[in-house]
């Protein structure tokens, strides 16, 4: 990293992954006291610009890092020993944030519903505890969509978050909040969720990375909103990272035992250091959709140093076969489809209107939908306009049942096809959106260009959104890789691979 891009991220210690301060701390060259008042220091430098980071939690990071301290001293035996990796939790005294969606005790648990602005966590939510006990310390809670159910992190309680690189742009949803806070150098590491790209589409709109894992690896324990049934595995939770050398040990941490369902039978996480790229084909997959927007020329091109960098890696780089690019052009109803065919017969579940309605202390009172229509353009709505956009047209597909289990049986056509091309070792790589970071806004404007990251989560795939460094206005760019079901080590070895070609993270300008 250049002295100049270290300046402007805070410091070259902010611009660090969490592991390399990891193990700063355990050489006792850094105390867990510093490192957690220098990214205090940052937060307070920067929300003020991005209202990323919502709940603030620094004298408990004040107290747990002397705490960790403490520890550190003990294990080395001495003020000026070092600790032995694996003495200590791994995490041991490094700072993270929290996706407001997931429980953090006695914070604020809304999921960004203005309904739910009093509902505080009674406990952790498991990968919060998971976190914890590998010795994090949680700085804050950090803002998403109302719902956590859209392009652009805004929502009635918080406002709007701004992109680091671009204060006019947006930062992705839902996990938007913690890929800018990252991306900005405040926070070393976070977990993110993703039912339709909301790991991918923050990391990527923001320059940092984020791997969605198989479907099920990743408990969503007191997650708000609830999973059920299908929807646990197309909704997953995973690390967001400003390099890709921290994912797969922070993936294995909010992983636990490494599936959520054990009737998945998953396979362990794997190695990325130990896949070897040379030989392997690459497919490239440059449009989803009918009803989406084809890739900018800057993403085009982004796409096009990809393949040509993995190729430089022994890659076999190969356009996607015919069959699977017609069934993907579906993407946008295939996924609206399954979705809706896993909330068939439900009537256990709430439906997004209805939870728009849900209350803190769990009664439903759904919204009139019209009436907070006409309430938008006056600012008297308690909900944002995606939201209600979202919810009729979920009430304009809700009679569709025959149609939506067509799409459903698509779905699996195309997912059976995948499954067939990717065979456990080959790699699909296609944009993450096709455009980068658009102004505040704009995704009003091209409502199912989510659909490039969204298709593969009713696929059930691992895919990790992996920055190539900024485009000539300096907006970050970025591509997804996808593996076969059960190998994000495949997708992470592929991250690895472009981070050292291209470079990955770069600091931005604030």
């Amino acid at each position: 990293m250049s002295s100049s891009s270290s300046a402007s991220a805070g410091g070259e210690l902010l611009g660090r992954g969490a592991l390399e301060q990891a193990a700063l701390l355990r050489s006792r060259e850094l105390s867990p006291v510093e490192l957690v008042e220098a990214h205090i220091e940052r937060i307070e430098q920067v929300n003020p610009q991005l209202n990323a980071v919502v709940g603030l939690r620094f004298e408990a990071a004040r107290r747990e890092a002397r705490e960790a301290e403490q520890r550190l001293a003990a294990a080395a035996g001495g003020a000026g020993g070092r600790v032995a990796e694996g003495a200590v939790p791994p995490l041991l005294g490094v700072p993270c944030t929290v996706k407001e969606t997931f429980a953090l005790e006695g914070f604020v648990h809304s999921g960004g519903s203005y309904n739910r602005r009093e509902h505080r966590a009674a406990r952790d939510a498991v990968t919060v505890q998971r976190t914890r006990a590998a010795g994090a310390i949680p700085l804050g809670t950090t803002n998403v969509p109302e719902l956590a159910m859209w392009m652009e992190t805004s929502n009635r309680i918080y406002g709007t978050t701004n992109n680091p690189y671009d204060l006019d742009r947006i930062v992705g949803g839902s996990s938007g909040g913690e890929a800018a806070i990252i991306a900005a150098g405040a926070s070393p590491f976070g977990i993110g969720t993703d039912i339709g790209g909301s790991i991918r589409m923050p990391a990527f709109f923001c320059g940092v990375f984020g791997c969605k894992p198989t479907g099920g690896r990743v408990t969503l324990d007191s997650h708000y909103p609830g999973t059920f049934g299908d929807v646990e595995r197309y909704c997953c939770a995973g690390p967001i990272a400003r390099t890709a050398r921290d994912l797969m040990p922070l993936l294995r941490i909010a992983a636990g035992d490494g599936s959520a369902d054990d009737e998945l039978a998953l396979p362990p996480l794997g190695d990325p250091e130990r896949v070897e790229l040379r030989g392997r084909r690459v497919y490239v997959l440059d449009h989803v959709g009918q009803m989406t927007s084809g890739p900018t020329k800057r993403m085009r091109m982004a796409l096009e140093r990809a393949a040509s960098a993995l190729a430089d890696h022994g890659a076999i780089v190969e356009p996607m076969p015919r069959e699977v690019t017609r069934l993907s052009r579906r993407a946008p109803l295939i996924w609206l489809g399954m979705l809706g065919e896993a909330q068939r017969d439900r009537p256990d579940v709430l439906s997004f209107h209805q939870q728009m309605g849900q209350r803190a202390d769990g009664s439903v009172v759904p919204p009139n939908l019209l009436l907070e229509l006409l309430r938008l353009p006056f600012g008297r709505s308690r909900h944002t306009a995606p939201a209600i956009l979202l919810a009729l047209i979920e009430k304009a597909g809700s009679g569709a049942s025959d149609f939506t289990a067509r799409l459903f049986r698509l779905g699996q056509t195309l997912r059976e096809a995948l499954y067939a091309l990717l065979d456990g070792e080959a790699l699909v790589i296609a944009p993450t959106h096709p455009r980068n970071a658009p102004r505040h806004h704009v995704p009003l404007l091209f409502p199912f260009d989510f659909a490039y990251t969204a298709l593969f989560n009713v696929m059930e795939l691992p895919a990790t959104a992996v920055p190539l460094g900024l485009d000539d206005r300096g907006v970050p760019l970025g591509v997804q890789v996808i593996a076969a079901h059960g190998r994000e080590d495949a997708s992470i070895a592929a991250a690895l691979a472009l981070e050292q070609s291209l470079g990955g993270w770069v600091a931005p300008p604030l």
